[in-house]
């Protein structure tokens, strides 16, 4: 059994998509890390401005250090509102000026600093940031470095961060849809030549095994090779069966006839009565052997043809009367009442009328052979969209239990009578080839069994 797989289209789509995924998640990482070190590297100049004020507004008066805190210097700090500011200056001796004693206790306040110390630190249960400068006081008196520590908790800077990632994110994403609709379009153009490929081989006509002539790309070429490669290897293989077909049925047909005719000559009067029997015997079954091998020859052109053979208009009428001087024999007993109807008008169907007239036939013959009494009627009629050949005799006809299993092939319901099993098995294939069935119709106080083919008409007979 054929499994299902995805299609070219839709994997390829996933594998894109797998890939535009990936490409944006790390754009989005790209984004974030951009984000986050903007939003420090601006929040970390207003710190670093606050606390360079408040360095400048240190003096030295009576030999004492003072400050005199700017208001400037907390204007930028309140550009963040909803976040707090801490601060602390110290003097060269390590005394608290003005501010949070507690402020970057950790921190080694008594090494100078050419340039501002930034961390990130926990203040009282808070995050923030912190920058630490210093500044020579010139003064002999108070002569060392001064110190502002100045933090401030980061909500802000995360507000930032999340604010600019959230455009990139919006950005990444509006680029990645329209990267994935791009790629949609341009891989369904890109298999065209694909869909293209199957619709040629989806209109072609099963008879038709010449090599595929058709424009594809490059990479379909190893593919359009092989299935030219197989396409001759099969014809070669039909011609051969074909060929054996034939064979077979010279090869078989003609010592079997040679030896019916070679126990025919034989001379039965100076025979004793147990030769005669056994003779009678062997008559039968050279004629059973004769017309099984035949069925089967039958049979094996049936199957061959339909896989071969374009399908052509046939007046169903006109073949069903050829199978029937070709069943009906002329030594039948001429107490046999044997009748053959028409209709007025034509009935056209589409099929092969060899294989056709070989299923009526079987059919025909099984009826002689198996059930008719008297009474063999052969009908060409119309029922609505379909024409029907009736074959009814006045036999005790086949059980409908059997109906299932007798179409079927080496199966019969008179299996101690001679019979293969394949007259009506034939007929079933040929029946299904064109699109019809075969069915029976039971034996009723009004109505003698039948047999009937069912075939479709052809539109232009549909009315």
């Amino acid at each position: 059994m054929q499994r299902t797989e995805p299609s070219l289209f839709s994997r390829l789509v996933i594998r894109v998509t797998m890939v535009l995924a990936g490409g944006a998640a790390i754009l989005m990482t790209a984004a974030w890390i951009y984000a986050k070190a903007a939003a420090d590297e601006a929040y970390d100049r207003l710190l670093q401005g606050a606390a360079i004020q408040i360095l400048d507004s240190l003096s030295v008066v009576d030999g004492k250090i003072e400050v005199n805190l700017p208001p400037s210097a907390f204007e930028l700090l309140g550009l963040a509102p909803r976040d707090k500011i801490f601060y602390r200056v110290v003097l060269p001796d390590g005394e608290t000026l003005t501010g949070y004693e507690d402020l970057a206790e950790e921190a080694d306040l008594n090494t100078p600093r050419a340039t501002p110390l930034f961390q990130t630190i926990t203040y009282r249960d808070q995050e923030v940031r912190l920058v630490i400068t210093s500044r020579a006081m010139a003064d002999q008196s108070v002569g060392g470095w001064a110190h502002v520590a100045i933090a401030q908790t980061v909500e802000a800077r995360h507000a930032l961060t999340t604010e600019l990632t959230t455009r990139a994110f919006l950005l990444v994403a509006l680029m990645s849809l329209l990267a994935l609709g791009g790629t949609i379009i341009a891989v369904r153009y890109s298999l065209r030549p694909l869909d293209a490929l199957g619709d040629t081989l989806r209109r072609r006509d099963p008879q038709d095994l010449t090599p595929l002539d058709v424009s594809v790309p490059r990479e379909l070429a190893p593919f359009v090779g092989s299935i030219n490669h197989f396409m001759r290897r099969l014809d070669e293989r039909l011609r051969l069966l074909q060929r054996f077909i034939a064979d077979s049925a010279h090869q078989i047909r003609t010592p079997l006839t040679a030896l019916s005719a070679q126990v025919s000559l034989i001379d039965e009067e100076a025979m004793a009565e147990n030769d005669r029997r056994h003779l009678s015997r062997v008559k039968s079954r050279t004629a059973e052997l004769a017309r099984f091998t035949t069925q089967l020859l039958n049979h094996a052109m049936v199957i061959h043809r339909f896989d071969s053979v374009q399908l052509s208009p046939l007046d169903l009428t006109d073949v069903a009367r050829k199978a029937f001087r070709a069943a009906v024999p002329i030594t039948i007993d001429p107490d046999t009442v044997v009748s053959f109807e028409a209709p007025d008008e034509r009935l056209t169907i589409l099929g092969d009328g060899l294989s056709l007239r070989e299923a009526i036939v079987n059919i025909i013959d099984n009826s002689l052979r198996h059930g008719t009494l008297q009474k063999l009627e052969v009908r060409v009629l119309r029922r609505g969209n379909y024409a029907q050949v009736e074959v009814e005799d006045d036999g005790p006809g086949i059980a409908p239990a059997d109906w299932q299993t007798v179409t079927k092939r080496f199966v019969s319901s008179k299996s101690g009578e001679g019979s293969s099993g394949l007259g009506f098995a034939i007929a079933a294939e040929v029946a299904a080839a064109l699109g019809g069935s075969l069915s029976f119709r039971e034996k009723t106080d009004v109505t003698d069994f039948a047999v009937v083919l069912e075939l479709p008409l052809m539109r232009e007979e549909i009315v």
